[in-house]
């Protein structure tokens, strides 16, 4: 009897882990999970151009039924991704779920809401055949850019984070635009009772004017009501700055914080400081693919792999040729940094050296990490003076 090999089935929990995978974290340079994320942003710029456009009557009298095409498309496209990462969440929450849970939990999420609201209101309007209600909504997949823009997630982390003081902020300056409009109320109700004759008019004015921007349209006429206005000017100046302050700070602190992730995870990969913990590896990080050519030999390493390292501990020079392949991103530590650091860190110091002593006992190891052994070897017979 014939044996006939198994098909994968729509629910193969491995399906549904390479999928889940491609979706969320498979977006390294050249892998498919990154030309997946370049498909989807060209279709999200395209759709919003194309909405954009169509708002233009004669662009829309000419091309509209291109501007629906594309819309059509775009509604397709992100409907069933929405689909794809729906059916894949399942079984990746770090709290143990059950499957409805975690699709339940994927939903209700921010950005389940943003992909959902992507294609949704869309469909609900290309149905109806409302033409500007199409417009309008055909801006909101410019918010699945958060999903893909590493700026964009760190400055909603960063707002975030800081969401109680940014409350704190409009707490104080809404007082403010109570103050200064009660102010100009009193001052200037009698003067000009058709732009001050209540305290809402007046409030209109602080608002323009705490906020900077000073329309014109509203301005005090009496001596004291221009004293106050210069106040409520000065004020404004620092209500503005506040927030801008607190959020470019913790903007620049989720940076960090984020490029000091990639480097931990990076560097725990590789051996000679796989060791360490998180306040002790914060200034390395290798990334990418280079080729060291030695006098007999060519190696390639990839992510997370380092060379050098025997070369700065016997100060000894180097004789490969190191070629980046693809765009790389290095760390270079100098030999007197090198020495300050395992200075500082015995722990490091004492693991270098054991590195370095095993890989120099095993001449195999030639091929592997550093390539150190072969490279002393050459710069030793390079730094031998001939015989007479």
């Amino acid at each position: 009897m014939a044996i006939v090999p198994r098909r994968k089935r729509l629910n193969d929990p491995d399906l549904r882990d390479r999928l889940y995978e491609l979706l969320e974290h498979d977006h390294l340079p050249y892998s498919v999970g990154s030309r997946f994320v370049r498909l989807i942003v060209s279709i999200i710029i395209i759709d919003v151009l194309a909405m954009i456009l169509a708002s233009v009557p004669e662009f829309d009298a000419r091309f509209g039924a291109l501007f629906t095409v594309i819309k059509v498309g775009a509604v397709i496209v992100f409907a069933l991704e929405y689909a794809a990462r729906l059916w894949s969440v399942v079984g990746h929450s770090p709290r143990r779920l059950s499957p409805a849970q975690d699709r339940i939990e994927y939903a209700l999420s921010s950005l389940g809401i943003i992909d959902l609201m992507a294609f949704l209101s869309a469909s609900i309007a290309l149905i109806a055949g409302q033409r500007s209600t199409l417009v309008l909504l055909g801006m909101l997949p410019f918010f699945k850019l958060v999903r893909y823009s590493p700026a964009m997630r760190s400055l909603l982390s960063a707002i975030h984070a800081e969401r109680r003081t940014l409350v704190g902020c409009l707490v104080i300056l809404a007082g403010a635009v109570l103050l200064f409009a009660s102010l100009l109320y009193a001052v200037e109700h009698d003067v000009q009772p058709e732009k001050f004759g209540t305290i809402p008019h007046a409030m209109w004015w602080a608002i323009v004017t705490l906020g900077t921007v000073g329309y014109g349209d509203v301005v005090p006429a009496t001596a004291l009501g221009k004293l106050v206005s210069v106040f409520a000017i000065i004020g404004g100046l620092t209500m503005i700055a506040l927030p801008v302050a607190i959020i470019s700070t913790a903007f620049a602190d989720e940076v960090r914080r984020r490029d000091f992730v990639v480097t931990w995870g990076m560097l725990a990969r590789v051996p000679l400081f796989s060791h360490l913990g998180a306040t002790e590896i914060a200034d390395f990080i290798t990334a990418g693919e280079v080729e060291i050519e030695l006098p007999n030999q060519r190696v390639r390493l990839s992510d997370g792999t380092f060379f050098g390292e025997i070369a700065l501990l016997r100060r000894t020079k180097r004789s490969g040729t190191v070629t980046a392949t693809r765009k790389t991103k290095l760390l270079a530590l100098d030999a007197q940094d090198f020495h300050a650091l395992i200075e500082r860190m015995p722990d490091l110091a004492a693991h270098v050296h054991k590195t370095a002593k095993e890989r120099l006992a095993d001449t195999a190891q030639a091929q592997k990490g550093d390539l150190a052994a072969g490279e002393i070897a050459q710069a030793a017979h390079e730094d031998t003076p001939p015989e007479e």
